[in-house]
C-alpha cells in the first residue's frame, strides 16, 4: 500500500473525526489540525496512542508549515448558531484557511480537497440542485458569513487550479448526521434527538414543511475519499448528499417514533434566509465516482440514537452562548 501523509483540518469535528478514523485504520499517516472552537477532543482521543496519528491545536487562519501529500480542508463552524456567533471569524476561517491550505498544497505539490457546502445554493430556485446552478444567496444576511465564505473559498480553489495548476477537489456537502454529532450543535437531527431523549418539546422552525435531505456520515466519508482518490482531471464541484427528501416535520415524527419519546411538537418562527428546499442532484457523483449513499434515514437515525444513549449529555456544553 502507498502510505500517504494526510492533513485533515477541522479533524476533531464531526465529519473530520470520522475521516480521521477511516484513514488511520487504512494505515495512512494522519495529522489532525483543529482549534477546538466547536469540535471536541473526545472525538479523536481514542486515536492519540496510534503511531500514525498526530493532533495539533492550531487555527487555519494562521499559516502552518507541514510536509504532506494530501489535505482535506474541513475547518469551519458548520451549524448556523456557531457560525453566526462570530461571523467575521467564520468568514476568515473560510477565506484565510483556504489561502493557507492552498499555499501549502502548491508548495508541497499536494492534492487538496475543499469541503464546501450546499449553502452555496442559498434558498434555491432550482430543485433538486445540480452543480451548475449558481444559487440564490443573500450576500448581506445573517447566514452570509458562511454561505459567501464557502463561495469565496471555491473561487480561490479554482483560481489556484487555473493559475498555479494546484491539484484541487471541491465537494459540496449536504446535511450529514450520525454518531459523534455534538448534542448542542444546533443542527436539526441532533436538536430533535436531544429534545426527544430529554422528553422536552421538539422545536420546529416554521410549519415544518420545508425539506432537507439527510446523508449518513459513513456514506459521506466514502464520497470524500472517493473524490480525493479520483482522477486528477475531475476537480468538481460535486454534490455529496442523500437525494431522498423529507420535510422537517417528517424527520421530527420519525425521531419520536424511533426514540419512543412522549415529547410534543411545537412550532416557532422561521430564521432569516432559511432555505425552503434543499436536496442534491447527485447524477455527477453517480457517474464520475460511482458513489451514492446506501444508508436509509431510519437505519441511520437508529445508529445515531444508539450513540446518543452511550454518552452523558452533562459532559457536553453548548460551544457558543447561542444555545
Amino acid at each position: 500500500m502507498n502510505i500517504k501523509r494526510i492533513l485533515i483540518t477541522g479533524g476533531a469535528g464531526f465529519l473530520g473525526s470520522h475521516l480521521c478514523d477511516r484513514l488511520v485504520d487504512a494505515g495512512h499517516d494522519i495529522i489532525c489540525l483543529d482549534n477546538f472552537f466547536t469540535s471536541q477532543k473526545r472525538n479523536v482521543a481514542h486515536l492519540l496512542g496510534r503511531p500514525n496519528f498526530e493532533l495539533i491545536r492550531h487555527d487555519v487562519t494562521r499559516p502552518v508549515f507541514l510536509e504532506v501529500d494530501e489535505i482535506y480542508n474541513l475547518a469551519c463552524p458548520a451549524a448556523p448558531g456557531h457560525y453566526q456567533y462570530n461571523p467575521i471569524k467564520t468568514m476568515k476561517t473560510s477565506v484565510m484557511g483556504a489561502i493557507n491550505m492552498l499555499g501549502m498544497a502548491k508548495r508541497c505539490r499536494a492534492k487538496v480537497l475543499q469541503a464546501s457546502t450546499s449553502e452555496v445554493y442559498g434558498d434555491p430556485d432550482v430543485h433538486p440542485q445540480p452543480e451548475d446552478y449558481r444559487g440564490s444567496v443573500n450576500p448581506i444576511g445573517p447566514r452570509a458569513c458562511y454561505d459567501e465564505g464557502k463561495r469565496a473559498a471555491e473561487t480561490l480553489f479554482f483560481d489556484y487550479h487555473r493559475k498555479n495548476n494546484t491539484n484541487i477537489r471541491v465537494v459540496r456537502i449536504f446535511n450529514t448526521y450520525g454518531p459523534k454529532m455534538h448534542p448542542f450543535d444546533g443542527r436539526v437531527v441532533s436538536n430533535f434527538i436531544r429534545q426527544a431523549l430529554a422528553g422536552t418539546d421538539i422545536t420546529i422552525f416554521g410549519d415544518g414543511s420545508q425539506t432537507r435531505s439527510f446523508c449518513y456520515v459513513d456514506d459521506l466519508v466514502d464520497g470524500l475519499i472517493g473524490m480525493m482518490e479520483g482522477p486528477d482531471e475531475f476537480v468538481g464541484p460535486i454534490n455529496l448528499g442523500n437525494p431522498n427528501e423529507y420535510t422537517i416535520k417528517e424527520l421530527a415524527e420519525l425521531v419520536l417514533e424511533l426514540s419512543g419519546s412522549s415529547a410534543k411538537l411545537i412550532y416557532t418562527s422561521l430564521p432569516a434566509d432559511d432555505p425552503r428546499q434543499r436536496c442534491p442532484d447527485i447524477t455527477l457523483a453517480r457517474t464520475r465516482l460511482n458513489w451514492e449513499p446506501g444508508v436509509v434515514l431510519r437505519e441511520g437515525l437508529l445508529k445515531t440514537l444508539e450513540w446518543f444513549h452511550t454518552i452523558d449529555i452533562a459532559d457536553y456544553r453548548a460551544p457558543t452562548p447561542n444555545f
